[in-house]
């Protein structure tokens, strides 16, 4: 008897028995739910489901079950996904100078911790290179200014488009994306920066943070649009730092916590387990 398992990922206007009809579409084609998720936004009128489950039957496949809830979704006027769960996306990670972030993805990636593939990274300087190519992954550098803007995205386009990428990590990545490009890709960019924004701006943050005596570093994962550092948040965390430590510690707590985070937000979009409503997400955790 075959053993696939798959991820189920849904978002309709909230209604009665929606939890029981696709209970009950699973229970009819011999499937074991192993995790179920949902959430009904009582402001918005949003409802959202993810679920993780495994086909029983001899003769279901991904196709076949994305084909049979075709009809219940539309009775549900759902936006919604269905995908083995053993589905490795393909992300596309940008990079400038600082690569404490690249660093930690690419170990994950190694180990095995991330259940993603990556095709490229891209970076406006050559620095990474022989980090990324160590990895066996291709490396591009593509500098980009005002002047070749337009082009740069076009290039970016057809190199997501050439590699099915499913969606793009800014692992400290220093240029801001064209509005253009960002409203390409909505809600497939994941952007990381320190949460002193936007209390210390420029690109000095953490010695800002010590002349003020912050009392905590943090850091926060979002998806990029075109306003600035406004998108919608998929991770935060901090750490409780004291007046005791300089500004070259507090930096290098900022990289450890930038790592996590993002890292942690890289898992969950590859896990469908971040949905749009509205400015904000809901995160099945």
């Amino acid at each position: 008897m075959t053993d696939h398992s798959f991820i189920l990922n849904l978002t309709c206007p909230d209604a009665l028995g929606i939890v029981n009809a696709v209970s009950g579409w699973l229970v009819e084609r011999q499937c074991n739910i192993l995790e179920s998720a949902q959430f009904g936004d009582a402001k918005t009128g949003l409802f959202a489901m993810r679920i993780h489950f495994r086909a029983e039957g001899q003769d279901q496949d991904a196709a076949r079950l994305q084909q049979d809830f075709d009809e219940l979704a539309r009775r549900f006027e759902m936006i919604w996904s269905l995908r083995e769960s053993s589905y490795r996306p393909r992300v596309l990670i940008l990079v400038s100078r600082q690569d404490h972030c690249l660093h930690d993805l690419l170990y994950r990636y190694r180990i095995g911790e991330l259940n993603i593939e990556i095709p490229a990274v891209v970076s406006n300087h050559p620095d990474a290179e022989s980090l990324v190519t160590s990895h066996g992954i291709e490396f591009k550098h593509w500098p980009v200014n005002k002047e070749n803007r337009s082009e740069w995205d076009a290039q970016l386009l057809q190199l997501i488009d050439d590699e099915k990428i499913d969606f793009v990590v800014l692992a400290r990545y220093m240029q801001i994306l064209s509005k253009s490009l960002c409203d390409s890709l909505p809600a497939r960019i994941i952007n990381i920066h320190h949460s002193f924004l936007p209390g210390f701006k420029g690109a000095r943050p953490y010695a800002q943070a010590y002349e003020r005596g912050v009392k905590v570093i943090g850091a926060t994962a979002h998806y990029v649009t075109p306003e600035l550092d406004e998108g919608p948040i998929i991770a935060q965390d901090v750490v409780r730092v004291d007046h005791s430590m300089p500004a070259e510690e507090l930096a290098s707590v900022g990289r450890d916590i930038e790592s996590i985070v993002l890292a942690r937000a890289v898992r969950y979009q590859s896990e469908l387990r971040v949905v749009l409503d509205g400015m904000k997400t809901i995160v099945f955790r």
